[in-house]
């Protein structure tokens, strides 16, 4: 396994292949140190850091590797990129109705609960959500590279800088 955190100047966080098992874990860190270190505001990182929980999961679970974790700034905003070798898109969520209830599961108890919290595919749901709809997916030559745009809270950072 080809595990590697680093800062270079393509902006690349993290490299992992597959079967990293602690993938999501370095990852979150990784980001987190990043964000913290540009001086983001606790709130924004912890939402970062969720977002991109999800989308290294869905890569690891749904893509062939290797993966990169890639953080850039464009246009005056930060912009988090996760890249695999996989062509197939993921499918968008249903924006409109995140995390509707349904009449039956109400009032069911622990059986009830336990169904609902079994249920997957909520992750795009939670990064449409944290990232107030500012995220996307597009083709590579390689794969595909999912991204999420971070709210523009560093304090102290020159553009270019990451």
């Amino acid at each position: 396994m080809n595990t590697r955190s680093d800062r270079c100047g393509s902006g690349v966080l993290f490299r992992w292949e597959e079967g990293e098992r602690t993938a999501v874990i370095t990852a979150r860190a990784v980001l987190g140190a990043a964000l913290a270190a540009l001086r983001f505001p606790e709130d924004d990182i912890e939402g970062a850091v969720l977002v991109v929980g999800e989308l290294v999961a869905n890569a690891v679970e749904h893509a062939r590797g290797p993966y990169a974790l890639v953080l850039r700034r464009m246009a005056g905003e930060f912009i988090c990129e996760v890249y695999d070798k996989s062509s197939r898109l993921p499918e968008p969520p249903d924006a409109a109705r995140p995390f509707e209830a349904h009449e039956m599961d109400r009032g069911g108890g622990l059986d009830a609960l336990s169904a609902v919290l079994a249920t997957r595919g909520r992750g795009l749901q939670i990064v449409h959500h944290l990232s107030a709809g500012n995220w996307g997916v597009r083709r590579t030559p390689a794969g595909k590279c999912c991204w999420f745009a971070l709210p523009n809270g560093a304090s102290g950072v020159s553009e270019g800088e990451v």
